[in-house]
């Protein structure tokens, strides 16, 4: 059993206890392991024990990764990276998901380049609900409604819901507020549209706060990689 194996089996039991502690309703939690920085045989060591969703932050590297992990046909490619507008047609030809969206012009471009001969790539609007200077996302709720209404148009595109980093607080009260405003958000945008099921939210320093707020899909790198 290598590292990444315990390190997986004591995050899914993790999860697993927080669910249980605080009752909890979530289906299915979709975990995704932050691969950037790390080489595609750790990878392989991820995808041997039960890993197939990994999150790349930077393009240039992660091409190199899915071109020699291709033969591997189960695992999802989610890019959670800065989207620079020159580098939208690459995540459009070979990610599965792309969770950052924060402006119409990107999703428009992604939109464009996708293949047509594609499925659509699935998308998530990041939202920035800390209002912090050096983190991306959209920072109005309105905003993020409107943006919302402009992807469900595009025929490329498949809106699965949101993504949100928010600011690790000390004072617990001012946390809690942050995560019901994502789920506040979430909720009012799976109403609208049939095809929202995803509220990615959550890392190794947030697993409970997000679970809490019912997040479904969560970002793991430290603690499914470290040794």
């Amino acid at each position: 059993m290598n590292y990444i194996d315990v390190n997986f089996k004591l995050l899914k039991k993790n999860i697993k206890n927080i669910i249980s502690e605080n009752n909890l309703v979530i289906k299915k939690i979709k975990i995704i392991a932050v691969s950037k920085n790390q080489n595609v045989d750790i990878i392989k060591k991820a995808i041997l024990s039960g890993i197939n969703n990994f999150g790349e932050n930077y393009v240039q590297e992660s091409i190199v990764k899915i071109k020699e992990l291709k033969k591997y046909t189960n695992i999802t490619w989610h890019f959670i990276g800065k989207i620079q507008s020159n580098k939208t047609k690459i995540i459009a030809q070979y990610f599965d998901w792309c969770q950052t969206i924060d402006q119409e012009k990107t999703a428009i471009l992604l939109n464009q380049h996708r293949p047509k001969n594609f499925i659509p790539i699935n998308v998530l609007i990041q939202i920035n609900i800390s209002k912090e200077l050096n983190k991306n996302g959209v920072n109005n709720v309105e905003d993020c409604y409107e943006l919302a209404e402009k992807i469900s148009l595009m025929p490329h595109l498949n809106l699965r819901g949101i993504m949100a980093m928010p600011e690790i607080q000390k004072d617990f009260t001012k946390n809690e507020n942050q995560y019901k405003k994502i789920k506040i958000i979430f909720n009012k945008l799976k109403k609208k549209y049939t095809s929202i099921d995803t509220l990615s939210l959550g890392t190794s320093d947030d697993i409970k706060e997000s679970l809490l707020a019912t997040s479904n899909m969560i970002r793991i790198g430290r603690n499914i990689f470290h040794k």
